[in-house]
């Protein structure tokens, strides 16, 4: 899979990615900065403003008329704001390319930010707030990174504060927009079929206009730690959920390849260690799974499930025995294969779809030191040695870096951080 960078004169970055045998095509544009960027009194802004880009423009003048376009040919479309990122991306029909595109580029260049919108958004948000805190196995993850990164704003929930959500005005997003929403910290994908001369000159003449800016700074995690760390937070619910997990390695790291072949030997399919001794033998969830979240500047590894109450301390102690035994005996040669196997198997049938190839190659120039083609992805991780699961299980799964963050109706924070003794 070839791709083409152009870097536009105010620093703006085009991929080109042509894929055969698809009738499809995906224009993505990400810009570099998420919640990680926000001060506290704009805690959500980021999130509200992926919100606010397609409530109009000038040429499409409301809501409706922007997604009646999209949806009158037949398109996929949708945003996400994450900690360190906010895309905006559409996928259609190959022939629809030029419409999608200008759908996309104009909500992302031209949206009026109007104030009456702003205040009729903010019922939505609030709901959204509410609905992922009504969740336990959603923000169970957010009790973690809370656990992990405290009042540092990488703790902090992407959809921001209540009191900011209600009071934001439109001259705070105009400046948000201002700082961060500038060519350099911007990306424009398009993966799929189409005439990849042609649709690098259309973006040319779309973005030429955005203006550089100063390059973003986030506040740098201290990803030290000196002994378990516990989180409860309390909710009467039916299940108890929670994350238990190690502070492991950064997005660049050069063990991240061991990292993620790790994760899925231990929790990332149903034939793992964790999904057959948890749920298959012991019948104490549906739900487990282990898996990596990486930054730039930090990560970890988590396992996650959803159980009866009483089962808490049980289901902690199982997981905790397998983090102690693949960090002192190597993995079998056949396990280590077959976890390579199944990461290469879920990229290939990934690849086939123009959305997936363009998270892949924006993702990757968005936070990565260079972009690594599927084939060189595979060769790291086909690279990866038994005596390398060990080095990096044993590195990690130490009870100085172990945390655990649960939802549920537990009070005892003595009692649980009792367990997590490795």
């Amino acid at each position: 899979m070839i791709y083409k960078k152009t870097t536009l004169k105010n620093g703006l970055r085009i991929l080109t990615v042509p894929m055969e045998g698809t009738q499809t095509v995906t224009v993505m544009v990400m810009v570099g900065v998420g919640s990680r960027y926000e001060t506290e009194k704009q805690a959500g802004l980021s999130h509200f403003v992926e919100h606010m880009l397609f409530k109009g423009t000038e040429k499409r003048p409301t809501a409706q008329s922007i997604t009646e376009e999209l949806d009158g040919i037949g398109g996929e479309f949708n945003a996400f704001t994450a900690k360190d990122k906010t895309a905006y991306y559409a996928k259609t029909d190959s022939k629809h390319l030029g419409q999608a595109f200008d759908v996309i580029s104009d909500i992302f260049l031209n949206s009026k930010l109007e104030q009456e919108e702003i205040n009729r958004e903010r019922g939505p948000i609030l709901q959204e707030l509410s609905m992922y805190e009504d969740d336990p196995r959603r923000s169970v993850g957010e009790e973690f990174e809370k656990l992990l990164y405290g009042e540092h704003q990488m703790g902090r929930n992407i959809i921001g504060y209540k009191e900011v959500i209600k009071n934001v005005s439109r001259k705070d997003f105009v400046a948000y927009m201002k700082k961060y929403y500038v060519a350099n910290e911007t990306v424009v994908c398009v993966s799929g079929k189409f005439k990849e001369k042609e649709i690098i000159k259309q973006i040319q003449q779309k973005f030429i206009s955005i203006e550089a800016g100063a390059q973003a700074r986030f506040k740098k995690v201290s990803d030290r730690q000196t002994a378990a760390g516990v989180h409860l937070k309390f909710k009467k619910t039916d299940q108890t959920h929670f994350i238990l997990g190690a502070r492991a390695y950064s997005q660049n790291h050069k063990n991240r390849w061991a990292l993620s072949l790790l994760s899925v030997i231990l929790g990332g399919n149903m034939s793992s260690r964790l999904f057959i001794e948890v749920r298959e033998r012991r019948g104490l969830a549906y739900f487990v799974s282990t898996s990596i979240d990486t930054y730039q500047d930090c990560g970890y590894i988590g396992t996650q499930a959803g159980i009866e109450h009483k089962n808490l301390g049980q289901a902690v102690e199982v997981i905790l025995g397998e983090y102690k035994k693949i960090a002192t005996e190597k993995v079998s040669e056949k396990e280590l294969q077959k976890a390579k196997d199944y990461i290469k198997g879920r990229s290939v049938m990934g690849f086939e779809a123009s959305d997936d190839v363009a998270m892949f190659f924006i993702d990757q120039e968005m936070h990565k030191e260079k972009i690594l083609s599927p084939k060189e992805v595979f060769e790291k991780i086909d690279a990866v040695s038994v005596d390398d699961i060990l080095r990096v299980a044993k590195d990690i799964f130490k009870e100085e870096k172990l945390n655990l963050a649960i939802v549920g109706p537990h009070k005892n924070t003595k009692k649980i951080s009792q367990l997590l003794k490795f």
